[in-house]
């Protein structure tokens, strides 16, 4: 549940940052006292919307190795580690991606993909992830991360952000502009406390729809990483056992920044409306069937 929380109100923190930032200057009075015209609210929504979210995107190497304290073993001379960099760089090039950067931290059994472009991405296995798994799953789980970087993930992921949160800060502002001026009928230049607290209700409701919306393409992501590591090993059957070895374990929780390009993740019931991984028997069945 705390994870499910964090993953939400990472996604909501950066546009009330933004707002409160275009509150200072005066943005949103601006759009109010010109009577809210909608093609400036939709450039502000876009920029509002996709702002934070290439942001993110462009922080999102720096910050996976701060919060993990991932250390880069592409040197390393230390056998283990030179066999992980082997592993990448063969995959890499079957995915036709430049070399990503390797690394290693100590947690759980886990592993993520992250970087702004394909061509200078991360690849980061847990010690966990290497002393509970054989070479061959921990080689199909790189496949997995390798496949997300060949997909573009990264980018997907941050341009569908983008236009969640463009409609999320669209609608509230011409809602809350709406219920200002039309049924609290305020006739003051500038916007009134119906629309401010209409606005702020409005950026929380919509956006746990938008981080739902989100959760589901992340999900079906998953899928497609799954078969891309299927495809680079050869065989589905590492993939499978991977993805099965995963289930028995007790995955490594991963910062926010990284949480969806994790390998370990999924829930159940209502909560999985909000997860950024399917769960591990979905993604089995879907790789047998497939």
């Amino acid at each position: 549940m705390k994870r499910i929380v964090l993953f939400v109100l990472t996604n909501l923190a950066v546009m009330v940052v933004l707002s409160i930032t275009a509150s200072l200057l005066g943005v949103n009075r601006y759009l109010s006292q010109s009577g809210l015209n909608w093609g400036t609210l939709l450039g502000f929504a876009a920029v509002m919307g996709f702002g934070g979210a290439f942001i993110s995107l462009l922080m999102s190497k720096p910050m996976a190795k701060w919060s993990t304290g991932a250390v880069i073993i592409n040197d390393s001379t230390d056998p283990t580690h030179q066999w992980l960099v082997r592993t990448v760089s063969q995959f890499a090039q079957k995915a036709g991606v430049q070399m990503p950067e390797v690394a290693l931290y100590e947690g759980e059994p886990n592993a993520f993909a992250t970087g702004a472009f394909k061509d200078s991405a991360l690849v980061a296995v847990s010690t966990g992830l290497l002393e509970n798994m054989t070479r061959e799953e921990v080689e199909a789980v790189i496949g997995h991360e390798v496949a997300h970087v060949a997909n573009g993930d990264m980018v997907t992921m941050t341009l569908i952000q983008g236009v969640m949160n463009t409609f999320v800060v669209f609608l509230s502002r011409a809602i809350g502009y709406f219920v200002d001026k039309v049924v609290l009928r305020n006739d003051r230049e500038g916007p009134g406390l119906g629309y401010m607290i209409t606005t702020i209700v409005l950026d929380i409701v919509f956006g746990l729809v938008a981080a739902i919306i989100v959760a589901w393409f992340s999900r079906q992501r998953e899928f497609r990483a799954d078969a891309g590591a299927s495809q680079l090993m050869g065989r589905r059957e590492p993939m499978i056992n991977a993805l099965a070895r995963l289930g028995s374990l007790q995955g490594g929780e991963l910062p926010q920044s990284v949480k969806t390009m994790g390998i370990a993740g999924g829930s159940n019931g209502l909560m999985a409306l909000f997860s950024s991984h399917p769960p591990i028997e979905e993604r089995i069945r879907a790789l047998q069937q497939g």
